[in-house]
């Protein structure tokens, strides 16, 4: 009996001794899983396990920065979704954070391994509900969120880049069915709607770095899901955003574009909006 209360003491002890340190990065604090960091918020609501949007910084961002956007971060803990925000990849060339996706560089690393696997440890270590995480990013976040919703479209339950897609040369082919809300801004000037040219003489220049079209980005993506024609199916104008939906594509996918009045940003309202398409789906 005394030797199975002294195990009984230490399993309790080692157990009072592991929580903390399973629980121990947050918002402030990195997680830190094989080739990267993560950051995380978790809501208060009751609701568990909770679904949650893993957000992915733009360029020159990170992780811990996301959480200074408070209107969104707020907006979405209230909701009852957890925050997940990795750390982008660093070139050596460069100082500022971003995403290894674009075929004409060196791909620093697996993004899409990393980011699955952020998924994964945010899963086991913090409870989170498996069957209900978005992927959804800002800028070359969103374009990162295109890329891995192109390559492994069972990854995540839904994507919604805000303010980013692909870029040229665009993919042509993707492996799957999504489900995709994309979000941009009017007037963007950083990332136009038709994309722009950053590096090279003009669109012509072969060896030109440029930004894709959103709306060729829309094409591909109605191909992706199957949709029966061109033109969308259902309209929405009333509100901050102008709404264009694909209904009558692929079972369990999902296709719609958000326009507002505005440039490059994350626009207010975008959390409300973008979780209730996800839970409308």
């Amino acid at each position: 009996m005394a030797l199975l209360l002294r195990l009984c003491t230490i399993a309790a002890f080692a157990i009072i001794i592991a929580a903390p340190s399973a629980h121990a990065c947050s918002r402030d604090t990195a997680c830190k899983v094989a080739n990267g960091t993560y950051f995380i918020a978790l809501p208060e609501a009751s609701r568990r396990p909770p679904p949650a949007i893993m957000f992915l910084h733009g360029y020159g961002g990170s992780g811990k920065g996301t959480f200074r956007n408070r209107a969104l971060i707020d907006a979405l803990l209230e909701r009852g979704y957890a925050v997940i925000a990795p750390d982008g990849s660093r070139r050596p060339d460069r100082d500022a954070l971003s995403w290894s996706f674009h075929p004409k560089f060196p791909q620093m690393r697996d993004e899409s391994a990393f980011l699955v696997s952020v998924r994964d440890a945010a899963i086991a270590e913090h409870g989170l509900d498996p069957d209900r995480i978005i992927l959804s990013g800002f800028s070359v976040g969103g374009s990162m969120v295109s890329y891995l919703a192109c390559a492994r479209p069972d990854a995540f339950d839904a994507y919604a880049p805000v303010g980013g897609n692909f870029w040229r040369p665009h993919p042509t082919k993707c492996a799957g069915p999504v489900r995709m809300l994309h979000t941009h801004g009017w007037t963007d000037g950083t990332v136009p709607l038709e994309g722009r040219v950053l590096r090279g003489a003009d669109s012509r220049d072969p060896n030109a770095l440029i930004q894709g079209d959103i709306f060729h980005a829309m094409d591909i993506w109605r191909q992706t899901n199957a949709c029966h024609f061109l033109k969308a199916d259902g309209f929405d104008t009333d509100g901050p955003f102008w709404h264009r939906r694909w209904e009558r594509c692929a079972p369990e996918s999902a296709l719609e574009l958000a326009l507002f009045p505005g440039g490059h940003r994350v626009p207010a309202d975008w959390a409300d909006m973008a979780i209730n398409w996800f839970e409308a789906l």
